[in-house]
């Protein structure tokens, strides 16, 4: 009976995901536990990252914010989500989560509450997310991602062909019509980002 009930649980979620035909469909609970509707950034160009704030790649909160202060007058915004699936580096309350972020990165970009990005508890939104831009496959170049590169082989040779979400720090870039455009894995370097973002809006 259990294994029926999470089958109907994630068979739910997916349904879920697949009735929406654009990210404006979707709606999403802020840090403070109001629920939003994301059409509210239609118009916008967005980038949705799963977040964590004891992870190797927490220090991107720094380089994300400088980004936003960058190209948020032009219409730019970025959505944090933080995520506890990873090596459970997102640990605590979302208020603890905030504080953290605001006062070790002095953030400003909209933060929501926590959510899960893979699995049966998946939010539809990342659902959704993945079924637009699968794994893009991480940098080698970089010591962290041929360590996670290596260690995910271990678990599955075939682990690049699914679309799941690897790790923290995981990226979308959502153009202003609401199109997922690019998917950066946390090894894609900020600068990276940051000039497809200009790319993008320019």
């Amino acid at each position: 009976m259990k294994k029926l009930m999470t089958l109907i649980c994630a068979l739910g979620m997916l349904m879920t995901a697949t009735a929406q035909k654009s990210i404006y469909d979707f709606t999403v609970k802020t840090a403070d536990g109001k629920t939003i509707s994301l059409s509210e950034y239609r118009g916008k160009t967005l980038l949705i990252v799963n977040t964590a704030t004891e992870c190797g790649f927490t220090p991107q909160y720094a380089e994300m914010e400088s980004i936003y202060e960058k190209y948020k007058d032009d219409g730019f915004v970025i959505l944090d989500f933080p995520c506890n699936q990873f090596g459970a580096q997102a640990p605590g309350s979302i208020e603890e989560i905030h504080s953290f972020c605001t006062s070790h990165y002095d953030i400003s970009f909209p933060q929501f509450d926590k959510v899960d990005v893979n699995g049966e508890n998946a939010d539809p939104l990342f659902v959704w997310l993945k079924k637009q831009k699968g794994f893009e496959g991480f940098d080698l170049s970089n010591p962290i991602g041929k360590h996670l590169h290596e260690a995910f082989l271990k678990q599955d040779k075939h682990y690049a062909k699914s679309s799941d979400i690897k790790w923290n720090f995981t990226k979308f870039l959502v153009d202003k019509e609401g199109n997922v455009v690019e998917r950066f894995e946390p090894t894609a370097s900020m600068d990276k980002v940051s000039d497809a973002i200009y790319r993008l809006m320019y």
